[in-house]
């Protein structure tokens, strides 16, 4: 699973646009969401996800790797252990989501160096 990164300029116009786009291209959203003029979602195939936003005249796509981990969504601290065991490690955390399955989604500069903070 990869993140894709849309900008999405004009709001919910232009997500509501990369959705068709993807929806038509027959790839499924995991999980996400916007943030400052910028959609992340947890995509399965990033590489038919990017070409059709490619073709559809979306900009600035950008396609990461991921570290996706279990999440205990009744236990209040979680997203405060996993981030400074992130920090704690040196890791540079660049967006973080929910997916789907109650998992928490990272999208940082060392994906290795995460996993293994967060094992």
């Amino acid at each position: 699973m990869k993140d894709i990164a849309i900008a999405v300029p004009d709001g919910a116009a232009s997500l509501a646009r990369a959705g068709e786009v993807l929806g038509a291209a027959g790839v499924g959203l995991e999980g996400g969401g916007m943030w400052s003029g910028v959609a992340h979602y947890l995509v399965d195939d990033s590489d038919a996800a990017a070409e059709a936003l490619h073709r559809a005249g979306f900009e600035g796509v950008r396609v990461r790797e991921t570290v996706v981990v279990p999440l205990d969504a009744d236990v209040p601290v979680e997203l405060g252990r996993m981030t400074h065991r992130l920090a704690a490690a040196g890791v540079e955390l660049e967006v973080q989501y929910s997916d789907h399955d109650n998992r928490k989604v990272f999208v940082v500069d060392d994906p290795e160096a995460a996993r293994a903070a967060l094992r």
